[in-house]
């Protein structure tokens, strides 16, 4: 499924594990990993670009990737290297479209709040911008790595985006042999009280049902053998988050939809508080529409 797997890369506490997690689904995939170093010019500490100061920052990027590329040495995974100058985020997008990459692997400290780091919101950044698929990996001490993934999760609200990255996520799964868990929540919280009770109610567990049997569908017109159904009550990140611990799930699957751009919008922002909370891997899949 992906020839170029694009790895941007700073060296942080805990971005070690998130290069042999890349390296092993290079491996897997028969892959090559781009290394990739943004030397961030738009920060204020370069405001004044003299060449000294650019000149020190692409110094640590290229140190930053020369220490990568001895682990992927060790490990017999193919790669490539580069250092580039400019804002992480969109040169990150635009890298990974002008070099075809099929899968960008994003290190992120993934916190709740405004203690998130700056590499954070850059993953944030590159979900929302990104056509290629995104695999946010979080730098936590909770974080979950695994791989061959064996239990894959799809959530799904029955929309267009979730639909078409439950395509890309089956595909995945199928080739990994892995179970795929596709999830649809009714929103109790949005619907009000006393719901399954009312009309709106049954209808949305309704519409639950369909968009699980949508998936299923998918899932085994490609190939995957072992599927299971869940439809739950609750707020969505957090049946999410329990559905992760309680099936033992390796990686979640989400799609993001809405124009390109900042004002991207995740699916209802869903996929963003996912993205951050998740304890494993997990990927996002833009709508091409």
């Amino acid at each position: 499924m992906y020839e170029n797997v694009l790895l941007p890369y700073d060296g942080s506490d805990g971005a070690a594990e998130v290069l042999h997690h890349a390296s092993e689904l290079a491996h897997w995939a028969d892959a090559t990993i781009q290394l990739l170093y943004v030397a961030d010019t738009t920060r204020d500490s370069v405001t004044v670009v003299d060449g000294h100061t650019v000149d020190a920052l692409v110094r640590r990027g290229e140190d930053v990737v020369d220490e990568a590329a001895k682990t992927l040495d060790t490990l017999g995974v193919p790669y490539g290297t580069d250092v580039v100058q400019g804002n992480p985020a969109p040169t990150i997008v635009e890298y990974a479209e002008r070099y075809d990459q099929d899968l960008i692997v994003m290190p992120t400290h993934g916190r709740e709040g405004i203690s998130r780091y700056l590499i954070g919101s850059v993953s944030e950044k590159v979900v929302r911008l990104s056509p290629v698929p995104v695999l946010t990996v979080r730098m936590q001490p909770d974080e979950t790595l695994v791989f061959p993934y064996e239990n894959v999760l799809v959530p799904t609200d029955g929309s267009a985006a979730a639909t078409h990255a439950a395509e890309h996520l089956v595909e995945l799964a199928a080739a990994l042999d892995a179970t795929v868990h596709v999830l649809s929540v009714v929103d109790d919280t949005a619907l009000g009280l006393d719901v399954r009770s009312t009309g709106s109610g049954t209808e949305s567990e309704e519409a639950a049902t369909d968009a699980v049997e949508t998936v299923v569908s998918a899932a085994e017109a490609r190939g995957v053998t072992k599927t299971v159904r869940h439809i739950e009550h609750g707020t969505p990140v957090e049946v999410i988050l329990d559905s992760i611990e309680s099936n033992d799930v390796h990686a979640v699957g989400m799609g993001t939809t809405g124009r390109r751009g900042t004002d991207r919008i995740l699916l209802g922002s869903v996929a963003e508080k996912t993205v951050r909370s998740a304890p494993v891997p997990v990927m996002t899949v833009a709508d091409p529409n």
